[in-house]
């Protein structure tokens, strides 16, 4: 990750969330670890929308193996933010998505992040292949 804020240029897709009030810390700021649920959020919103995954009954699912952020701006409760979501890395059985975190008035990311979903078979939890069906949707958010 660099150590300038991304644009939202440099991200495919958006979605708004709303920060919480519990999300505030004593400081007055969304806490550092709520990033995390922010990425979280849109990743799995982006892939049950659109029917890449079912949480309930799809036979793999994606574990989260690896996640980092890097903070540029403060942002704080109460405020409707903007996450933008890239697809960095297409694996085999891995996606390293990129996610940045906006306020809506600013154009640079308050925060960007990385987050690594393996897939495995739900029931074995060993690695397995992408579907072609998400295969092919994750590939429209690919940014090179």
């Amino acid at each position: 990750m660099s150590t300038k804020p991304s644009l939202r240029s440099d991200f495919v897709h958006f979605d708004t969330v709303d920060t919480r009030w519990s999300d505030n810390d004593v400081y007055g700021h969304v806490n550092n670890v709520v990033y995390y649920a922010y990425f979280d959020t849109v990743v799995n919103r982006l892939l049950i929308k659109n029917k890449w995954l079912d949480p309930e009954s799809s036979s793999i699912i994606g574990v989260v193996a690896e996640t980092s952020c890097r903070y540029f701006a403060s942002i704080s409760y109460p405020e409707a933010i903007d996450v933008g979501l890239t697809v960095e890395r297409l694996g085999n059985t891995s996606v390293i998505y990129r996610l940045g975190v906006f306020s809506q008035h600013s154009d640079s990311a308050a925060a960007e992040g990385r987050f690594v979903h393996v897939y495995v078979d739900r029931q074995s939890r060993k690695p397995a292949a992408i579907p072609q069906a998400l295969r092919e949707g994750l590939g429209a958010y690919l940014k090179s």
